[in-house]
Protein backbone atom coordinates (compact mmCIF):
# COMPACT_ATOMS: atom_id res chain seq x y z
CA UNK A 1 0.00 0.00 0.00
CA UNK A 2 2.81 2.41 0.87
CA UNK A 3 4.36 1.90 -2.57
CA UNK A 4 1.04 2.72 -4.28
CA UNK A 5 0.52 5.85 -2.19
CA UNK A 6 4.06 6.97 -2.98
CA UNK A 7 3.49 6.50 -6.71
CA UNK A 8 0.24 8.49 -6.57
CA UNK A 9 1.92 11.28 -4.58
CA UNK A 10 4.68 11.41 -7.21
CA UNK A 11 2.07 11.79 -9.96
CA UNK A 12 0.35 14.65 -8.09
CA UNK A 13 3.70 16.41 -7.63
CA UNK A 14 4.55 16.09 -11.34
CA UNK A 15 1.07 17.37 -12.28
CA UNK A 16 1.56 20.43 -10.07
CA UNK A 17 4.97 21.09 -11.64
CA UNK A 18 3.64 20.74 -15.18
CA UNK A 19 0.66 23.00 -14.51
CA UNK A 20 2.92 25.68 -13.07
CA UNK A 21 5.85 25.45 -15.51
CA UNK A 22 4.85 23.91 -18.88
CA UNK A 23 3.35 26.39 -21.42
CA UNK A 24 1.02 23.73 -22.90
CA UNK A 25 -0.20 22.39 -19.55
CA UNK A 26 -0.73 25.92 -18.19
CA UNK A 27 -3.00 26.71 -21.14
CA UNK A 28 -5.36 23.73 -20.79
CA UNK A 29 -8.92 23.96 -19.49
CA UNK A 30 -11.49 21.33 -18.57
CA UNK A 31 -13.15 21.99 -21.94
CA UNK A 32 -9.93 21.71 -23.96
CA UNK A 33 -9.09 18.33 -22.41
CA UNK A 34 -12.48 16.79 -23.18
CA UNK A 35 -11.81 15.54 -26.73
CA UNK A 36 -8.38 14.26 -25.69
CA UNK A 37 -9.96 12.24 -22.88
CA UNK A 38 -12.41 10.69 -25.35
CA UNK A 39 -9.49 9.71 -27.63
CA UNK A 40 -7.60 8.16 -24.72
CA UNK A 41 -10.68 6.16 -23.73
CA UNK A 42 -11.00 4.72 -27.24
CA UNK A 43 -7.28 3.90 -27.27
CA UNK A 44 -7.75 1.97 -24.02
CA UNK A 45 -10.75 0.17 -25.53
CA UNK A 46 -8.62 -0.86 -28.54
CA UNK A 47 -5.84 -2.15 -26.29
CA UNK A 48 -8.36 -4.22 -24.32
CA UNK A 49 -9.76 -5.79 -27.49
CA UNK A 50 -6.22 -6.60 -28.63
CA UNK A 51 -5.48 -8.11 -25.18
CA UNK A 52 -2.31 -5.99 -25.18
CA UNK A 53 -1.54 -5.74 -21.46
CA UNK A 54 1.40 -3.38 -21.90
CA UNK A 55 -0.73 -0.98 -23.92
CA UNK A 56 -3.59 -1.34 -21.42
CA UNK A 57 -1.18 -0.25 -18.68
CA UNK A 58 -0.03 2.72 -20.78
CA UNK A 59 -3.55 3.86 -21.68
CA UNK A 60 -4.74 3.52 -18.09
CA UNK A 61 -1.89 5.83 -17.15
CA UNK A 62 -3.00 8.36 -19.75
CA UNK A 63 -6.56 8.32 -18.43
CA UNK A 64 -5.33 8.63 -14.84
CA UNK A 65 -3.31 11.67 -15.91
CA UNK A 66 -6.46 13.25 -17.31
CA UNK A 67 -8.37 12.63 -14.07
CA UNK A 68 -5.60 14.24 -12.04
CA UNK A 69 -5.39 17.10 -14.58
CA UNK A 70 -9.12 17.88 -14.34
CA UNK A 71 -8.94 17.87 -10.53
CA UNK A 72 -5.89 20.16 -10.51
CA UNK A 73 -7.65 22.69 -12.79
CA UNK A 74 -10.79 22.60 -10.62
CA UNK A 75 -8.71 23.11 -7.46
CA UNK A 76 -7.48 26.44 -8.84
CA UNK A 77 -11.04 27.81 -8.68
CA UNK A 78 -11.80 26.01 -5.40
CA UNK A 79 -14.53 23.90 -7.05
CA UNK A 80 -13.00 20.58 -5.97
CA UNK A 81 -9.66 18.79 -5.75
CA UNK A 82 -8.43 15.22 -6.21
CA UNK A 83 -9.20 14.36 -2.57
CA UNK A 84 -12.81 15.48 -3.09
CA UNK A 85 -13.05 13.31 -6.20
CA UNK A 86 -11.71 10.22 -4.41
CA UNK A 87 -13.73 10.71 -1.21
CA UNK A 88 -16.93 11.29 -3.20
CA UNK A 89 -16.29 8.05 -5.11
CA UNK A 90 -15.62 6.12 -1.89
CA UNK A 91 -18.86 7.35 -0.31
CA UNK A 92 -20.84 6.40 -3.42
CA UNK A 93 -19.32 2.91 -3.55
CA UNK A 94 -20.07 2.30 0.12
CA UNK A 95 -23.65 3.60 -0.23
CA UNK A 96 -24.35 1.51 -3.34
CA UNK A 97 -22.96 -1.72 -1.90
CA UNK A 98 -25.14 -2.25 1.20
CA UNK A 99 -24.61 -6.00 0.78
CA UNK A 100 -20.95 -5.37 1.65
CA UNK A 101 -21.13 -2.37 4.00
CA UNK A 102 -24.63 -2.91 5.40
CA UNK A 103 -27.07 -5.68 6.25
CA UNK A 104 -28.65 -6.21 2.81
CA UNK A 105 -28.47 -9.78 1.52
CA UNK A 106 -28.02 -10.65 -2.17
CA UNK A 107 -27.78 -14.00 -3.91
CA UNK A 108 -26.40 -13.06 -7.33
CA UNK A 109 -25.11 -10.35 -9.65
CA UNK A 110 -28.59 -9.48 -10.94
CA UNK A 111 -29.80 -8.59 -7.45
CA UNK A 112 -26.77 -6.33 -7.04
CA UNK A 113 -27.73 -4.49 -10.25
CA UNK A 114 -31.36 -4.18 -9.15
CA UNK A 115 -30.36 -2.71 -5.79
CA UNK A 116 -27.96 -0.33 -7.54
CA UNK A 117 -30.74 1.11 -9.74
CA UNK A 118 -33.15 1.43 -6.78
CA UNK A 119 -30.53 3.34 -4.81
CA UNK A 120 -29.89 5.69 -7.73
CA UNK A 121 -33.61 6.51 -7.88
CA UNK A 122 -33.59 7.24 -4.15
CA UNK A 123 -30.63 9.55 -4.70
CA UNK A 124 -32.78 11.76 -6.94
CA UNK A 125 -32.62 10.24 -10.42
CA UNK A 126 -36.04 10.81 -11.98
CA UNK A 127 -35.71 7.86 -14.36
CA UNK A 128 -33.89 4.56 -14.39
CA UNK A 129 -32.64 5.60 -17.82
CA UNK A 130 -31.53 9.02 -16.58
CA UNK A 131 -27.98 7.83 -15.99
CA UNK A 132 -27.38 6.91 -19.64
CA UNK A 133 -25.18 9.67 -21.12
CA UNK A 134 -26.78 11.37 -24.13
CA UNK A 135 -23.43 11.55 -25.92
CA UNK A 136 -22.76 7.79 -25.84
CA UNK A 137 -22.36 6.12 -29.26
CA UNK A 138 -25.76 4.72 -30.25
CA UNK A 139 -24.69 1.07 -30.11
CA UNK A 140 -23.30 1.41 -26.60
CA UNK A 141 -26.28 3.52 -25.54
CA UNK A 142 -28.74 0.85 -26.68
CA UNK A 143 -26.91 -1.76 -24.59
CA UNK A 144 -26.94 0.46 -21.49
CA UNK A 145 -30.64 1.29 -21.93
CA UNK A 146 -31.52 -2.39 -22.12
CA UNK A 147 -29.33 -3.31 -19.14
CA UNK A 148 -30.92 -0.61 -17.00
CA UNK A 149 -34.45 -1.63 -18.01
CA UNK A 150 -33.61 -5.23 -17.11
CA UNK A 151 -32.38 -4.17 -13.68
CA UNK A 152 -35.93 -3.14 -12.74
CA UNK A 153 -37.54 -6.22 -14.27
CA UNK A 154 -38.53 -4.86 -17.70
CA UNK A 155 -37.17 -7.63 -19.89
CA UNK A 156 -37.96 -10.73 -21.92
CA UNK A 157 -38.21 -13.98 -20.01
CA UNK A 158 -36.15 -16.17 -22.33
CA UNK A 159 -33.91 -16.08 -25.38
CA UNK A 160 -36.49 -17.50 -27.80
CA UNK A 161 -38.78 -14.51 -27.27
CA UNK A 162 -35.99 -12.12 -28.16
CA UNK A 163 -35.09 -14.01 -31.33
CA UNK A 164 -38.76 -13.94 -32.28
CA UNK A 165 -38.69 -10.16 -31.85
CA UNK A 166 -35.62 -9.92 -34.11
CA UNK A 167 -37.44 -11.85 -36.85
CA UNK A 168 -40.56 -9.73 -36.39
CA UNK A 169 -38.56 -6.52 -36.82
CA UNK A 170 -36.77 -7.88 -39.90
CA UNK A 171 -40.15 -8.75 -41.45
CA UNK A 172 -41.43 -5.25 -40.73
CA UNK A 173 -38.34 -3.72 -42.31
CA UNK A 174 -38.73 -5.96 -45.34
CA UNK A 175 -42.39 -4.92 -45.67
CA UNK A 176 -41.47 -1.21 -45.69
CA UNK A 177 -38.81 -1.84 -48.35
CA UNK A 178 -41.10 -3.93 -50.57
CA UNK A 179 -43.92 -1.37 -50.38
CA UNK A 180 -41.55 1.48 -51.26
CA UNK A 181 -42.21 3.31 -48.03
CA UNK A 182 -40.53 6.61 -47.21
CA UNK A 183 -36.89 6.69 -46.21
CA UNK A 184 -37.96 7.78 -42.71
CA UNK A 185 -40.14 4.68 -42.21
CA UNK A 186 -37.43 2.36 -43.51
CA UNK A 187 -34.86 4.06 -41.28
CA UNK A 188 -37.17 3.64 -38.29
CA UNK A 189 -37.64 -0.08 -38.94
CA UNK A 190 -33.90 -0.52 -39.56
CA UNK A 191 -33.25 1.06 -36.16
CA UNK A 192 -35.72 -1.37 -34.58
CA UNK A 193 -33.85 -4.30 -36.15
CA UNK A 194 -30.54 -3.08 -34.73
CA UNK A 195 -32.06 -2.49 -31.30
CA UNK A 196 -33.56 -6.00 -31.22
CA UNK A 197 -30.25 -7.56 -32.34
CA UNK A 198 -28.43 -5.73 -29.55
CA UNK A 199 -31.03 -7.08 -27.15
CA UNK A 200 -30.46 -10.61 -28.47
CA UNK A 201 -26.70 -10.18 -28.04
CA UNK A 202 -27.32 -9.45 -24.36
CA UNK A 203 -29.16 -12.76 -23.97
CA UNK A 204 -26.24 -14.51 -25.67
CA UNK A 205 -23.92 -12.73 -23.20
CA UNK A 206 -22.12 -11.08 -26.13
CA UNK A 207 -21.07 -7.45 -26.05
CA UNK A 208 -22.36 -6.10 -29.40
CA UNK A 209 -19.83 -3.24 -29.47
CA UNK A 210 -16.94 -5.68 -29.05
CA UNK A 211 -18.43 -8.06 -31.61
CA UNK A 212 -18.82 -5.35 -34.24
CA UNK A 213 -15.35 -3.91 -33.62
CA UNK A 214 -13.79 -7.37 -33.99
CA UNK A 215 -15.63 -7.74 -37.29
CA UNK A 216 -14.35 -4.30 -38.35
CA UNK A 217 -10.78 -5.37 -37.60
CA UNK A 218 -11.30 -8.67 -39.43
CA UNK A 219 -12.62 -6.86 -42.52
CA UNK A 220 -9.73 -4.39 -42.49
CA UNK A 221 -7.18 -7.21 -42.28
CA UNK A 222 -8.76 -9.12 -45.19
CA UNK A 223 -9.24 -6.03 -47.33
CA UNK A 224 -5.62 -4.96 -46.83
CA UNK A 225 -4.50 -8.46 -47.84
CA UNK A 226 -6.53 -7.98 -51.01
CA UNK A 227 -4.78 -4.67 -51.67
CA UNK A 228 -1.34 -6.22 -51.15
CA UNK A 229 -2.06 -9.10 -53.54
CA UNK A 230 -3.41 -6.71 -56.17
CA UNK A 231 -0.28 -4.59 -55.81
CA UNK A 232 1.91 -7.68 -56.36
CA UNK A 233 0.19 -8.12 -59.73
CA UNK A 234 0.73 -4.46 -60.55
CA UNK A 235 -3.01 -3.76 -60.36
CA UNK A 236 -5.33 -1.41 -58.50
CA UNK A 237 -8.48 -2.87 -56.95
CA UNK A 238 -10.50 -0.67 -59.28
CA UNK A 239 -8.91 -2.51 -62.23
CA UNK A 240 -10.00 -5.94 -61.00
CA UNK A 241 -13.33 -7.66 -61.48
CA UNK A 242 -15.37 -8.69 -58.47
CA UNK A 243 -14.69 -12.35 -59.34
CA UNK A 244 -10.92 -11.70 -59.27
CA UNK A 245 -11.19 -9.94 -55.93
CA UNK A 246 -13.28 -12.80 -54.51
CA UNK A 247 -10.41 -15.23 -55.17
CA UNK A 248 -8.07 -13.28 -52.90
CA UNK A 249 -10.82 -12.47 -50.41
CA UNK A 250 -11.42 -16.18 -49.89
CA UNK A 251 -7.68 -16.73 -49.45
CA UNK A 252 -7.65 -13.95 -46.84
CA UNK A 253 -10.42 -15.74 -44.93
CA UNK A 254 -8.15 -18.81 -44.66
CA UNK A 255 -5.34 -16.85 -42.97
Amino acid sequence: MEEKLKAFERLLTIMDELREQCPWDKKQTIESLRHLTIEETYELADAILEKDTQNIKKELGDILLHIVFYARIASETNDFNIADVINSLCEKLIHRHPHIYGDVKVENEQQVKENWEKLKLKEGNKSVLGGVPASLPSLVKASRIQEKARAVGFDWEHQGQVWGKVQEEINELNHEIETNSSKEKIESEFGDVLFSLINFARFLEINPEDALEKTNKKFIKRFQYLEVEANKMGKQLSDMTLAEMDVYWNKAKEL
